[in-house]
């Protein structure tokens, strides 16, 4: 994933649950399952949505659940909901109209850390520290939590470093032709 070069739909994660109680807990409509879905697919079917929903493309790669969002993510206002019970859930959103893309973290339930790609110095959560010493280690951060990156860095090297350090730390990994290519049981998501 550190090295996608180009990333348009969001990404939850979640470890302790499988691909369906994912889009469950993301809001998926009951009834609506329009079926394995491609990218191109889920797109043109989000403009056929109401306002506010999306579609999530489910599926299980390295031992978590994944639900690929297009349109609106619920991910990221459904994160803690997700992680109810025990599961882990990590969210990326590419926020490509509204730059920086963002990571979040939940577990049983509870928002645990969230910071902007490139704006990891204002860090979030019930422990916003929580990834402070991987940080530190891949010279984004300095140890009192200060940026450490060089002045100049291109925002994709940027970006790509802070995504190797949630893909190691997580062990997430996914291959771009799920995302792009791979058709998915797909369902229609309400984030209103």
């Amino acid at each position: 994933m550190a090295d996608w070069d180009q990333w348009f739909a969001g990404v939850t994660f979640a470890r302790g649950i499988g691909p369906d109680e994912l889009a469950a807990r993301l809001g998926a409509l009951p009834g609506v399952r329009p079926g394995p879905l491609g990218a191109h697919d889920a797109w043109s079917m989000v403009a056929e949505t109401v306002d506010g929903d999306g579609v999530a493309r489910v599926g299980r790669w390295g031992g978590w659940s994944f639900a690929v969002e297009h349109g609106q993510p619920a991910g990221a206002e459904r994160l803690a909901e997700v992680s109810r019970g025990g599961v882990e859930a990590v969210h990326l959103d590419p926020q490509p109209d509204r730059p920086p893309k963002q990571f979040a973290y939940a577990r049983d339930g509870e928002l645990v850390c969230c910071f902007g790609l490139g704006e990891e110095c204002w860090r979030g959560g019930h422990r916003p520290d929580f990834l402070l010493p991987e940080l530190i280690a891949a010279g984004i951060l300095t140890p009192d939590g200060a940026c450490a990156r060089p002045a100049g860095e291109a925002d994709a090297e940027r970006d790509r470093r802070t995504l190797a350090v949630v893909e190691r730390r997580f062990g997430l990994s996914l291959p771009r032709h799920l995302i792009a290519d791979t058709p998915l049981p797909a369902y229609v998501t309400c984030t209103r």
